[in-house]
C-alpha cells in the first residue's frame, strides 16, 4: 500500500470513530418524564426531585450519558393537562407522576406508557390502580400518608396544647379531591376530644387569611394544615398568619415546622421520591408497573418546634420530647 492511501484511510477510520461512539452512546440513552404539581422554584419541590435523581444516579444512571429526564412543573389544571401531553408525546420508557391531579392528568394521555406515581393519598378511589398489590394497568406508585393520619393530629395538638377547644382544617378542594377521607377521621377524633372541628376550604391566597382571622376570635382555636399542594404553595403564608394571630398549627410536614408551626407529623416525601427512583429503574429494566405492588410510606417524622410553643405558652410534655424526632430550639 502506498504511503498517501495509507495515511488516507487511517484518517478516514479516525474520523468515523466519533461518530460510532456517539451512535452506540444514544442507543444506550433511555428517556423518562417528570410531572411535578408545583411551581418550578418552590424549594421543597426541588429537593424532592432531587432525592429522585441522586437516588436514579446511585442505580447507575447518569444524565446525558444514559438517560435523559424532562421534566415539567404545572401548577394549575390547564398546565398539567398541557405538559402531560407534551411527555406522552416524547415517548419516554416512564413517566414520574407527582400528586393525584398530575398521575390522572397523564393517566388521560396515555393507558401504556409506564407511571410511577409519588404522594399519591387514594389511588383506589382515584381510579388509578386495582388494587394496592396488584395495581394492573401502567400505573404504580408510592402513596402518601393514610387519611387516619388526620385523628393522630388533632390527638398530638390537644397533647401540646390542651386549652385548644376548636380546630379548623384547612385544604383546596380543587387540589385534593380526596380530602373527605381525611375530613372523617379529623372529625371523629375531634369528637372524641371534645373538640369542635370546622372544615375550612381554601380556594386562593386571598381568603387565607379571612379563614385565619375567623378562628383567631376564639383564643381557643387551632389549625391543622391537611396534606395539599396548594397549601404547601401557601405555607409562608399559613404560617405569618398563624403568628400574626398567635394560633397553633399542626402540620404533615417539616417544613412547615421549619418556618414556624408548633408540630409536624407525617411521611417523608423525600424518602418516597428515593423510592420512586428504585422503580423506574426496574421498569426501564423490563418489569412491567402492574407487578410492582403500591407501597405506603415507611419513614415519618415528628418535628416539634419548642420556640413555637413556648411564644403561645404551652409546656411540652418530656414524653412527647421524648418522641420526636427532632426539635427545633
Amino acid at each position: 500500500m502506498r504511503r498517501r492511501e495509507f495515511i488516507s484511510l487511517a484518517g478516514g477510520a479516525a474520523a468515523a470513530w466519533p461518530l460510532a461512539a456517539r451512535a452506540q452512546q444514544a442507543d444506550r440513552m433511555r428517556r423518562i418524564g417528570a410531572l411535578i404539581a408545583y411551581a418550578e422554584g418552590d424549594s421543597e419541590a426541588q429537593a424532592w426531585f432531587a432525592a429522585f435523581r441522586e437516588q436514579f444516579q446511585k442505580l447507575g444512571w447518569t444524565e446525558g450519558l444514559n438517560i435523559r429526564i424532562d421534566t415539567r412543573w404545572a401548577t394549575d389544571v390547564e398546565s398539567r393537562q398541557r405538559f402531560a401531553k407534551e411527555l406522552v408525546a416524547l415517548r419516554p420508557g416512564a413517566i414520574l407522576a407527582h400528586t393525584t391531579a398530575a398521575t390522572i392528568a397523564v393517566q388521560e394521555e396515555t393507558g401504556t406508557i409506564p407511571i410511577v406515581f409519588v404522594q399519591v393519598a387514594d389511588p383506589i378511589g382515584s381510579g388509578l390502580v386495582a388494587s394496592l398489590p396488584r395495581p394492573g394497568g401502567n400505573i404504580t406508585g408510592f402513596m402518601t400518608m393514610e387519611p387516619a393520619m388526620a385523628g393522630k393530629w388533632v390527638e398530638l395538638l390537644k397533647e401540646i396544647a390542651p386549652r385548644v377547644t376548636r380546630v379548623a382544617s384547612l385544604f383546596n378542594p380543587t387540589t385534593v379531591p380526596y380530602v373527605g377521607a381525611y375530613l372523617n377521621h379529623f372529625q371523629a377524633a375531634a369528637r372524641s376530644f371534645a373538640v369542635e372541628a370546622i372544615p375550612a376550604p381554601v380556594h386562593n391566597r386571598s381568603e387565607l387569611e379571612s379563614i385565619v382571622a375567623t378562628q383567631a376570635h376564639d383564643p381557643s382555636g387551632g389549625l391543622i394544615v391537611m396534606p395539599d399542594p396548594s397549601m404547601t404553595t401557601y405555607r409562608e403564608e399559613i404560617i405569618a398568619l398563624a403568628d400574626r394571630y398567635r394560633l397553633p398549627v399542626v402540620s404533615p410536614y417539616r417544613y412547615y415546622t421549619e418556618l414556624g408551626a408548633l408540630l409536624s407529623y407525617g411521611n417523608d416525601v423525600r424518602d418516597n421520591y428515593r423510592r420512586a427512583a428504585t422503580y423506574v429503574d426496574r421498569i426501564l429494566k423490563g418489569e412491567k408497573p402492574s407487578d410492582l405492588p403500591v407501597q405506603i410510606p415507611v419513614k415519618f417524622e415528628l418535628v416539634i418546634n419548642l420556640k413555637n410553643a413556648r411564644a403561645l405558652g404551652f409546656d411540652v410534655p418530656p414524653t412527647l420530647l421524648a418522641r420526636a424526632d427532632e426539635v427545633i430550639e
